[in-house]
């Protein structure tokens, strides 16, 4: 089974990366944008079939390894 796990910095926790980012756009001479904010995205392949005993693995992986649940939020989501 494929899944997409996205992880992103809690609202209010400062993205230094993604300030930079929106910096760069600014020099590039793109113009518009107000805000970047960055994360990550993991996309995994289980062996597992059932897909509430899949998302319950995935959640457990996102939360024990992953995720820093002090400061990101992440969403699981089944592809197929």
């Amino acid at each position: 089974m494929k899944a997409r796990i996205t992880v992103t910095l809690k609202s209010g926790v400062l993205d230094p990366q993604g300030k930079a980012i929106q910096h760069t756009f600014e020099d590039l001479g793109i113009e518009g944008v107000e805000k970047v904010r960055q994360g990550k995205i993991f996309d995994i392949e289980i062996a597992e079939t059932d897909k509430t005993k899949a998302k319950a693995q995935l959640i457990q992986m996102s939360e024990k390894l992953l995720a820093n649940m002090v400061m990101e939020n992440y969403t699981v989501e089944i592809l197929d």
